[in-house]
C-alpha cells in the first residue's frame, strides 16, 4: 500500500510539473493578483491596479484587439496604434494598386490629413471583466446548453443596461471547458486609419522560409490611428472626427534589455488546447498533415501567378499570406508534436489521472468515464473531421467563386438587416481583389484533390455527375464571375433565377454533404465536450492549488516571464537577440523573400542607427522571451517591469511549435521585433519623424 500511495505521488507530480510556471500561463487580467508575488520576485515593479482596474488608468486600457483576430497597443496620446506588419497585411493589400504599391514600397502619412479610412477594421478596448459562472449555471442540470444560453442572454442584456452605447460590446465564454464563465465588455472604435508601413521587403523580411523561426530579422510592424468624434465617442468614419484620446498610453523605453530581465506580454491569445488528451492530439495531427497537403496545392497555384504579375501579387497578397501562415504552423507543429513524444507525454498524465481517480470512491464516481467519453468520441468523429476538414479547406476556402456565392445566396434568402447598398459594395470589394483565371485554377486542383482523398460517398453530386474538369468548367459559366453579372442580377433578384446557377447549385450539393456530416458528428461533439468537461475539472481539482489557468479564447490576458535563450539540441545555443547584420548575412538580391532594398542595406553599411542603437553599438533586430503565446498575441506589446513598451511579440519557435497542446518550458520561446528596430524604421528609413515626437519615452 505504501509503495502504490509513492508511485500514485510521482505520476500526481508529473502533470502537476506541466502546469503553472513563471513562464507558463495565459492570466486573466482581473485575477492576476494571485500572480503577483512571483512576477514580483521577477522584476515587476508595478501593482495589480496598474495592469487592471475599472475605477482608474490601467495597462488595460492601453492593448486593443486590432481587427477581431489580432492584437495592437496604444503608443500616444493621440490614438497611435502599433500592431504587426501582418496584422495590418489585409488593411495595406486594401489600398494598395499597382500604381500605389504599398506592399513593395511602404507608406507613411506625413500629417493627419494623409492617414487613409480603412473602411471593415476596427479596434476594441476592454471595459471590465466579470467572473459570472455562478449566474451562467444557475438552475441548469446536466450542464443544459439550452438553459445556459438562456442565462448568458439574460445577463448579456443587464450587462447591456451598463454599458448601453451601440459601440458597446458584451461577450461571455466559457473557461475550462465550461466549468467556468467570464464576461467581457468591449468599445469597438470603427475610425481606423493607416498611418504607416514598411514595405513588405522589411515586414515581412524572410518570408515563409524564415515564419515560425529562429534567428529572426523581421522588422514585423504596422501603424494604425483610432478617431472619435469631436465628444470623444466612437464613431463610424467622418472627416470631422478626431484622434483618440486614450486613458493610458505605453510610454517606449530604448534602454534594451539583457538575459533575465523581467517581461510581459498583454493580448488576445486565440486558441490552446492544453488541457487535450492524447486521443484529441492523434486527431489534430491528422488533420495538421491534411491541412499543410491542400494548402500547399493551392499555394503552389496562387504563387505563380503572383510572380507572373504584380496586378495578381496585390490582389492575392493577403490570401496567400493568410493561407500559408498556418499551413507552415501544421508543418511544425506535428514536427514538434512528434519529435517531443506530446502523445506520449499525455498518456503519462491520463495514467496519473486514472490512478488519482481510483484512490477515491467518490472521485471513481465522478469521473471514471471522461476519458473514455473523450476517446470514445475522437474514434468515432476521427474520419467525418477529415472530410469536413476537406470541405472546408477545398470548397469553402480553396474556391473563391464558390463562397461568394454562398454570400449572395445568404443575402438574397435572408437579408438579415442588410441593405442592399452595403451588401452590393461588400460583393464589390470582392471583385477587386479577385480573379477568374487564378480561381479557376485553384478550383480545378482542389476539386481534383478532394475526388482524390476523400470517399465517393462523400463527393457532392456535381462531382460524382461530371469530372473535376468539367464540374468546374460549368461552375465558371455562372453569371456571377464577373461584377457586370453580379450587378444585372441584383438589380432584379428572384429566387428561381438564383437557384439554378451553376455557383449555386454548386455551393448547395456542398452544403448537403457539409450537413450530413455535421449532424452526424453531433452525438460525438456532446460526448466529447462533456468528457472534456469533467476531465478538466477533475485535472483542476487533482492540482488543487497549483493556481491553473484556462486555454486561451481570444480573451485578454497577461503573461509572464523573462528574456531568455535556449537550446534546441545539444551542442546548439540559440542567443537571446540578433541584430541587422543578419539581414545583410541573409540578403539574396532580388529574392522576394530575401532582398533588402537600397536604402535600408545603406543606412545598415553605414551603421547610421541614430538613438536606436544597443549599448553594444549594434541595432537588436529581435529578440526572445519565455513567454507563453499562441494566435491572436501577434501584435502584442511585450512591456518591461516598470510598463514600458520595449517590443511586439510575432511569432514563435519552431521547435516549440507543440505548444497549442503542450508548453516546453526549455523550448518554447516568443519571437519580438526589438521597438528600436521599429522606431529605426519610422524614424530613419520612412522619415516620419512627427510619429516619433507623438511617442512617450520612458526616462
Amino acid at each position: 500500500m505504501k509503495f502504490r500511495n509513492i508511485l500514485t505521488s510521482l505520476l500526481l507530480l508529473a502533470i502537476v510539473a506541466t502546469t503553472a510556471r513563471a513562464d507558463e500561463g495565459m492570466w486573466l487580467l482581473n485575477l492576476i493578483g494571485k500572480n503577483y508575488q512571483q512576477m514580483k520576485a521577477q522584476g515587476f515593479r508595478l501593482k495589480p491596479e496598474d495592469v487592471y482596474s475599472v475605477n482608474k488608468s490601467s495597462l488595460k486600457d492601453a492593448v486593443v484587439v486590432f481587427g477581431g483576430y489580432c492584437t495592437g497597443e496604444i503608443v500616444s496620446n493621440q490614438g497611435l496604434i502599433f500592431t504587426n506588419h501582418h496584422c495590418g497585411y489585409k488593411s495595406i493589400q486594401q489600398h494598395s494598386t499597382v500604381t500605389h504599391d504599398y506592399l513593395k514600397d511602404g507608406f507613411w502619412a506625413k500629417s493627419f490629413d494623409e492617414e487613409i479610412s480603412t473602411p471593415g477594421l476596427y479596434v476594441s478596448i476592454l471595459q471590465e471583466i466579470a467572473d459570472v459562472t455562478d449566474d451562467v449555471l444557475k438552475g441548469v442540470t446536466d450542464h443544459n446548453k439550452e438553459q445556459i444560453d438562456a442565462n448568458i442572454e439574460r445577463i448579456t442584456a443587464e450587462y447591456k443596461k451598463k454599458y448601453p452605447s451601440e459601440f458597446h460590446r458584451i461577450e461571455i465564454k466559457p473557461f475550462f471547458e465550461g466549468n467556468s464563465y467570464f464576461l467581457s465588455a468591449f468599445v469597438d472604435y470603427k475610425d481606423v486609419r493607416l498611418v504607416g508601413t514598411p514595405p513588405d521587403a522589411i515586414g515581412k523580411f524572410g518570408g515563409d522560409t524564415d515564419n515560425w523561426m529562429w534567428p529572426r530579422h523581421t522588422c514585423d510592424f504596422s501603424v494604425f490611428r483610432v478617431y472619435v468624434d469631436k465628444n470623444g465617442n466612437p464613431a463610424e468614419y467622418s472627416s470631422s472626427n478626431v484622434p483618440l484620446k486614450p486613458k493610458h498610453h505605453l510610454p517606449i523605453s530604448l534602454k534594451g534589455y539583457k538575459k533575465g530581465d523581467f517581461a510581459m506580454v498583454m493580448g488576445f491569445p486565440g486558441t490552446t488546447q492544453r488541457y487535450s488528451t492524447s486521443f484529441e492530439i492523434y486527431n489534430d495531427m491528422l488533420e495538421n498533415d491534411a491541412r499543410a497537403k491542400i494548402r500547399g496545392i493551392r499555394q503552389d497555384v496562387l504563387h505563380a501567378d503572383m510572380e507572373a504579375s504584380d496586378e495578381i501579387r496585390i490582389k492575392y497578397a493577403t490570401k496567400y499570406s493568410q493561407s500559408s501562415n498556418y499551413w507552415k504552423n501544421s508543418i511544425e507543429a506535428n514536427k514538434s508534436l512528434k519529435a517531443l513524444n506530446i502523445v506520449g507525454e499525455k498518456q503519462q498524465q491520463e495514467k496519473a489521472f486514472e490512478t488519482w481517480c481510483r484512490a477515491n470512491a467518490q472521485r471513481q464516481n465522478e469521473y471514471k468515464d471522461a476519458l473514455a467519453q473523450i476517446q470514445k468520441a475522437c474514434d468515432a468523429d476521427r474520419d467525418n473531421a477529415l472530410v469536413l476538414l476537406y470541405i472546408n479547406e477545398c470548397f469553402f476556402s480553396g474556391m473563391e467563386l464558390l463562397m461568394h456565392g454562398y454570400h449572395i445566396i445568404d443575402y438574397v434568402l435572408d437579408p438579415a438587416g442588410q441593405t442592399k447598398d452595403d451588401f452590393i459594395k461588400e460583393m464589390h470589394r470582392f471583385y477587386k481583389d479577385y480573379s477568374r483565371e487564378t480561381d479557376y485554377k485553384s478550383s480545378l486542383a482542389m476539386a481534383k484533390l478532394y475526388m482524390e482523398d476523400v470517399k465517393a460517398e462523400y463527393h457532392p453530386s456535381f462531382l460524382k455527375e461530371m469530372s473535376a474538369d468539367s464540374a468546374v468548367a460549368y461552375m465558371f459559366t455562372s453569371q456571377f464571375v464577373t461584377q457586370e453579372g453580379f450587378d444585372k442580377f441584383i438589380e432584379n433578384p428572384t429566387r428561381e433565377t438564383l437557384l439554378t446557377d451553376p455557383v449555386i447549385s454548386n455551393f448547395l450539393a456542398v452544403l448537403d454533404v457539409y450537413r450530413t456530416l455535421i449532424t452526424a458528428s453531433r452525438t460525438n461533439d456532446e460526448m466529447l465536450d462533456n468528457g472534456r468537461r469533467i476531465y478538466t475539472k477533475g485535472v483542476n481539482e487533482m492540482n488543487v492549488g497549483a493556481n491553473p489557468y484556462p486555454d486561451a479564447n481570444f480573451t485578454e490576458r497577461l503573461t509572464y516571464g523573462t528574456v531568455q535563450d535556449y537550446k534546441p539540441k545539444d551542442g546548439v545555443l540559440m542567443n537571446y537577440f540578433t541584430t541587422t547584420d543578419g539581414v545583410l548575412e541573409k540578403e539574396i538580391p532580388g529574392d522576394y523573400e530575401f532582398d533588402v532594398p537600397a536604402k535600408l542595406k545603406t543606412l545598415l553599411l553605414n551603421k547610421d542607427y541614430g538613438r536606436y542603437a544597443d549599448k553594444d553599438g549594434t541595432l537588436h533586430a529581435c529578440f526572445l522571451t519565455d513567454n507563453d503565446i499562441t494566435g491572436g498575441n501577434s501584435g502584442s506589446p511585450v512591456i518591461d517591469g516598470r510598463g514600458n513598451l520595449i517590443g511586439l511579440a510575432f511569432d514563435g519557435n519552431s521547435e516549440a511549435m507543440c505548444g497549442d497542446w503542450f508548453f516546453n518550458t526549455k523550448l518554447q520561446r516568443c519571437i519580438n521585433v526589438d521597438i528600436r528596430y521599429v522606431l529605426f524604421i519610422i524614424d530613419k528609413y520612412g522619415d516620419c519623424q512627427r510619429l516619433i515626437k507623438e511617442l512617450t519615452f520612458a526616462k
